[in-house]
């Protein structure tokens, strides 16, 4: 049974795969095609924090592809401890083509894939969020036409996007620097992971983000607080204030540089209003292109498990 429990699930070949059909099912989609490729197929989702784009954004994919989606809070599944997790995770697995969780434990996501017999997607945890670094490779190549040898800079905390970005990065052979604070790196322990399953990967950390984008194709940056780091949020405003992406920091890069940001945006904090409008700005595009990525993984997963 294959899951994406994070980038370390997939090979770097599987990942140009899933990112090609992506490609394609969004060029069908845009013709006015939508094949139910997925007809009668079933996806639960379980979630136990909010979300605007994950949510929508395969339930669209599902509903568009010809499938059913059920949306489960936590609460709602019994994850409060109602019932235990194996048991859970069987119920949820008899029922479901798919399995996706938006959730803070990754070890709650790895549990579910060994137990529910169904694939598994992890659509965000304290850990790690795959969804959304296939969703940026996909944006990047849709702008620059590839994204091996790219430079990829990510201003902000060492958190699970940044993670998930170095591992896509580690796979289509783009180049990571991470602009941060000392403090808010990613760990050493997981930096060693990912040079060691991607020896060719580039990946440096700097406190000097002015000097890190001047040779950037692609600027990304997340909010400074996570969920569940509320009581942290004016430590770290203060911590990061240096960091702020306006444009500015973008001319730095030049006319042709991308800015990403995964949403939600605290405007006037990590990002400027005038650099979340601005036309370097590709963010809405890559918020629909969550959908786009999520039909493609979905129909990707499920070919994979009927072919085993």
């Amino acid at each position: 049974m294959r899951h994406l429990t994070s980038l370390f699930d997939l090979t770097s070949a599987e990942v140009e795969e899933i990112l090609a059909l992506a490609h394609d099912l969004k060029r069908q989609t845009k013709s006015g095609s939508r094949t139910p490729h997925c007809g009668g197929r079933v996806i639960t989702q379980v979630f136990e924090k909010p979300s605007l784009r994950t949510r929508v954004s395969f339930e669209a994919g599902i509903s568009q592809l010809g499938g059913t989606s059920i949306f489960l809070s936590g609460k709602d599944a019994g994850l409060n401890g109602r019932e235990t997790i194996e048991d859970i995770s069987k119920v949820l697995g008899g029922y479901s083509d798919i399995i996706i969780l938006r959730t803070f434990s990754q070890e709650l996501i790895e549990t579910v894939a060994k137990e529910s017999g169904c694939a598994v997607i992890n659509a965000l945890s304290d850990d790690f969020h795959p969804c959304q670094a296939l969703t940026d490779a996909m944006t990047i190549q849709e702008h620059l036409g590839e994204i091996k040898g790219k430079h990829l800079v990510y201003v902000g905390d060492g958190n699970n996007v940044a993670k998930s970005l170095a591992l896509v990065c580690g796979h289509t052979g783009a180049n990571l620097t991470v602009a941060a604070p000392n403090g808010y790196w990613l760990s050493d322990e997981f930096r060693n992971l990912a040079k060691k399953t991607f020896p060719n990967l580039e990946l440096n950390q700097t406190s000097d983000p002015q000097g890190a984008v001047k040779t950037a194709d692609a600027i990304y940056t997340d909010v400074w607080a996570s969920m569940g780091q509320e009581a942290e949020k004016e430590k770290r405003a203060a911590e990061f204030a240096g960091f702020q992406i306006d444009t500015d920091l973008l001319d730095i890069a030049g006319d042709n540089v991308l800015f990403m940001h995964c949403l939600p945006a605290r405007r006037g904090l990590e990002v400027s209003d005038e650099a979340m409008d601005d036309s370097r700005s590709v963010i809405f595009e890559q918020a629909e292109n969550r959908m786009h990525l999520a039909k493609g993984l979905m129909l990707w997963l499920l070919r994979q498990n009927s072919d085993a």
